[in-house]
């Protein structure tokens, strides 16, 4: 257990510790220009997303001391809000620099730490990090300063004492926890792959219209001569613009109620109290769960079987479409086989497409066009917080090909979306395994048998 390993302090651990510097954001004599990774970079940073971390110009004197190298950790120390403190940590890896086009750093209200070597390894420091943050200990650290959250580093650097069982030990540990995060992360990059290619044919067949405009244009669509068919050989205007003749310029409520469908209000509060949550049972599908165009399922709310019979007309069915009803309104998760039977919450709208609809991920796209996600906000009532309603929902414009076209859209899309849910329940799972044994691992509840194996393998 943990009581039989020393505790090291943080700070003895070091080799040395910088605070972040913003520099300049033109270059003058003397500086030279560095990528400068911050705080609100880190969730983009750790799953490969380096495009918005921008550059900087540091001075050329003292950059040296502030270039990050791998197995450098970063700590956020400003910028916590409500919900999400600071003190979030960053593992600088080899990978990651490789993909910079320029040496790092980090930006001011980050600190970067360098762990020697020779006491501990840096992998298993990060995680001990990662677990303080995990289980709300950094919001000890954290005081409100003109407005802002700042992480009390000093402090903290004295007082946080760090377990240190025995080398091969640290390595395991690190190893087993960098080895999830690596298979969620690999998930992740596939789950992007597949959503791009469906992506690339919603937006050739129905953007871009290239078999339309191939066939006006008398050239080969590319397409097999069944679905070539499919596809008009002409354009004709429309209330939206030019559109492939025979399409229809409609609105999303027409269309609903066309194929048996409704557009409705989730559950009032009244409806459904903070009491009514339980730890085990039927999920409810709030605002915060929808994410790119899907449901996530790691930190959802759940309710007694009692509590969604009693509201069953709010319960889901495939193809429905979530919406947030407030706030981030143009966001929204399209309902899947997994989901069937849960409830939408309080704070969604339900759009049910209908038994006639031919193609739910059809309209999903379309709703996550930038356009039809741009007309929703401003159409949104409220200055303060943007609330939707049944009406501007109902009134949201959208093109439809013909039915028989969207069924074969589907059968060609929906497989690569299928093993996108089922890539995301997959990630659900290692995050929830990975979190689970992050603490266990940590206080040495759970020990590695033949943890000498894993020697080398983290540094």
């Amino acid at each position: 257990m943990a009581g039989d390993r020393a505790s090291v302090a943080l700070r003895e651990l070091l080799l040395t510790t910088k605070d972040g510097d913003w520099g300049k954001e033109s270059p003058e004599r003397g500086f030279v220009p560095y990528r400068v990774i911050r705080g609100t970079d880190f969730p983009g940073v750790r799953t490969g997303d380096t495009k918005s971390v921008p550059v900087r110009y540091l001075s050329e004197a003292t950059v040296h001391r502030r270039t990050l190298i791998p197995s450098d950790i970063l700590l956020e120390t400003a910028g916590g809000s409500p919900g999400r403190p600071t003190g979030r940590s960053l593992l600088i890896t080899e990978k990651l620099l490789s993909s910079l086009d320029l040496p790092a750093t980090c930006a001011s209200f980050a600190r970067f730490l360098r762990v020697d070597p020779s006491k501990a390894v840096p992998n298993y420091v990060y995680w001990y990090l990662q677990y303080l943050y995990a289980s709300g200990q950094m919001e000890e650290h954290q005081v409100q300063h003109t407005g802002v959250a700042r992480f009390q580093y000093t402090k903290f650097a004295e007082t946080a004492q760090i377990p240190l069982p025995e080398r091969a030990e640290q390595c395991a540990i690190a190893h087993i926890l960098g080895t999830l995060d690596d298979k969620i992360e690999l998930n992740r990059r596939m789950n992007e792959t597949l959503e791009a290619m469906a992506r690339v044919f919603f937006k050739s067949w129905f953007v871009d219209f290239n078999p339309v405009r191939a066939k006006a244009e008398g050239r080969d669509t590319g397409l097999p001569r069944h679905l070539a068919d499919l596809f008009p050989d002409s354009f004709e205007g429309s209330d939206l613009g030019e559109i492939p003749k025979g399409w229809r310029a409609s609105v999303l409520g027409d269309e609903v109620t066309r194929c048996g469908g409704q557009i409705q209000t989730g559950p009032f509060g009244s409806q459904l109290h903070a009491s009514d949550y339980v730890a085990d049972g039927v999920p409810v599908v709030m605002p915060k769960d929808l994410l790119q165009r899907r449901v996530s399922a790691l930190s959802i709310a759940r309710v007694k079987l009692s509590d969604a019979e009693r509201l069953s007309r709010h319960r889901l069915q495939e193809g429905d479409i979530v919406y947030s009803r407030r706030g981030d309104v143009e966001r929204h998760g399209l309902i899947g086989s997994r989901e069937t039977g849960w409830l939408c919450g309080t704070g969604c709208l339900l759009v049910r497409l209908g038994p006639e609809w031919p193609s739910p991920i059809f309209a999903s796209f379309t709703l996550d066009r930038p356009e039809t996600r741009a007309w929703v906000v401003r159409h949104a009532i409220g200055a303060t917080m943007p609330n939707l309603n049944t009406g501007i929902l109902a009134c949201v414009p959208i093109v439809v090909p013909s039915d028989k076209l969207l069924r074969s859209f589907d059968r060609i899309v929906q497989p690569l979306a299928d093993r996108v849910v089922a890539g995301d329940a997959q990630i659900e799972n290692l995050v929830t395994l990975r979190d689970t044994l992050l603490p266990k691992l940590i206080s040495g509840e759970l020990r590695v048998k033949g943890a000498e194996r894993f020697i080398g393998g983290s540094s």
